[in-house]
């Protein structure tokens, strides 16, 4: 379940100045964890990115866990 969550994470040096992103569209993990820690639901964030799915959010979040846990980017997204 994990590294399917993971995969909706993708990192491409020609989008978004290569930060991490969700599903390879422009939502970088950066702003969705912002959105998150300002309080907002994930159903309020939906309703201003439509494009999201609730799966997204859960994989931003672990992606941050993974990270706070000392893995490099590259050691995250490949599982």
């Amino acid at each position: 379940m994990q590294n399917d969550l993971l995969k909706r994470i993708t990192v491409d040096p020609n989008m978004c100045h290569g930060k991490p992103v969700v599903r390879g569209m422009r939502y970088p993990v950066e702003m969705i964890l912002d959105l998150l820690a300002a309080g907002m639901t994930f159903e309020e964030i939906i309703e201003d990115y439509p494009d999201l799915e609730r799966e997204d959010f859960q994989a931003c979040l672990l992606f941050a866990v993974k990270l706070v846990k000392g893995n490099s980017i590259n050691q995250v997204l490949s599982g």
